[in-house]
């Protein structure tokens, strides 16, 4: 079913509005909140949360791209939990990708700085868009989807040393370019 037509059944609060995006984008989702939280269960209970979330968030919205929205609520759902499981020493690969990347942006930017917060976000953007597809493709799915170095090497076909590396570099030449931009210091 089309993205449009699924959003219409939202705005017409049709229960099968919730079935349509499950099966459309339900595999997707799935995988991103079991990236980041590591068990299956609390994947399916986050995904649920999420359905919720668009249920509740279509109207008054109306998203240009439902993928997209729809990935973003299950990834802030998931980050969510995950941050109430750490207190239980969870580990997932989500969990060693963010201490990967805490290495290069350490946690100094209060929730309260906003401006700093975008200014961050702009950087990062800018950053990768100034990578080739290959590593645009790895670190996204290292860092946003949670992906292990195994899952990436299946992925893209490169060893899984190669794929650390990438990424080390990259992680290296972002640390760099936020601290020439004076985000970092």
């Amino acid at each position: 079913m089309e993205d449009e037509k699924i959003i219409e059944l939202f705005f017409e609060r049709s229960e099968t509005a919730i079935e349509a995006l499950s099966e459309k984008y339900g595999k997707l989702c799935l995988y991103i909140a079991g990236n980041i939280l590591g068990q299956p269960q609390e994947a399916e209970e986050c995904v649920n949360d999420a359905y919720l979330g668009v249920w509740n968030a279509i109207p008054p919205q109306r998203p240009q791209h439902l993928k997209s929205f729809v990935a973003r609520i299950v990834h802030n759902l998931a980050c969510k939990r995950y941050e109430k499981e750490q207190a239980q020493k969870r580990q997932s690969n989500y969990g060693m990708s963010l201490e990967e990347l805490s290495e290069t942006i350490p946690d100094i930017i209060s929730v309260e700085d906003e401006v700093q917060t975008a200014l961050l976000k702009k950087c990062i953007n800018e950053f990768l868009s100034q990578q080739d597809k290959l590593n645009r493709i790895l670190f996204i799915r290292r860092y946003w989807m949670g992906d292990s170095y195994e899952q990436l090497s299946a992925l893209t076909g490169l060893k899984e040393g190669t794929v650390r590396t990438r990424l080390s570099r990259m992680r290296q030449k972002l640390k760099n370019d936020l601290t020439k931009k004076g985000v970092l210091s």
